[in-house]
């Protein structure tokens, strides 16, 4: 499952720089076919659940539960963006060289922490997934920046409100993917008795622990924007 919601995704992003409706077409599909998954693991794992189980047992259950959900959101979003490829072909839209160079450095830093994500759920590898909320924080910020420098684009006459939308779709759907790696990974570390709080692990890295910061700051320099 987490395999075939990469391969969507991976074809989805192949849209955004050219659009083809056969591809199209095997991303709908592939979304379909990570939602039978969803539905079929998700039904297995409340019977697995509703056995009676160690604590340790039934949250891990409860975890995988809460990793299922994740990618077949991640599919969802493969879903939005190759709606928003296929706005942009059918009305002959192209955003501008700078939102191009911009929207590249984006698509490059989710496609990196979706495979971070995918690895470390696939090898249990808590290495792996330390480095994902490090760098889940630089592409908040990196849509922070896409979605201000196409502000000031309009201001300057160098791009369209229509574009703006379609520019902004994209981004918001590029950060929910990362949010939900962000998630996966949790679990995982989680689930190796890395920690025991989600939303306390997370208050705790980004509060300024030095090994976050320097993860960040490798991930920020990787991925810098030009603001202009």
């Amino acid at each position: 499952m987490a395999q075939t919601a990469r391969e969507g995704f991976l074809k989805a992003m192949e849209l955004l720089d050219s659009y083809d409706q056969e591809k199209a077409d095997q991303v709908a599909a592939i979304e379909d076919l990570v939602d039978k998954y969803e539905d079929h693991l998700g039904t297995y794992m409340v019977k697995v659940g509703s056995q009676q189980l160690s604590k340790n047992d039934s949250h891990t259950v409860s975890l995988l539960l809460h990793c299922i959900g994740d990618f077949e959101r991640i599919s969802d979003h493969a879903m939005n963006l190759m709606t928003a490829a296929k706005e942009m072909h059918d009305k002959n839209m192209e955003f501008s060289k700078k939102a191009e160079e911009e929207l590249k450095v984006f698509l490059n830093a989710v496609t990196e922490i979706l495979d971070l994500s995918v690895t470390a759920f696939e090898n249990n590898d808590v290495k792996k997934a330390s480095l994902v909320e490090p760098l889940e924080e630089v592409i908040d910020d990196l849509n922070t920046c896409v979605k201000a420098n196409h502000i000031k684009r309009l201001q300057k006459g160098k791009c369209t409100i229509e574009q703006g939308f379609v520019l902004s779709d994209i981004s918001t759907n590029l950060e929910r993917v990362s949010d939900h790696c962000s998630n996966i990974a949790g679990c995982l570390l989680d689930m190796k008795n890395e920690r025991i709080d989600l939303h306390k692990y997370l208050g705790d890295v980004k509060s300024g622990s030095n090994e976050f910061l320097m993860q960040y700051s490798t991930f920020e320099e990787k991925l810098s924007l030009i603001h202009i």
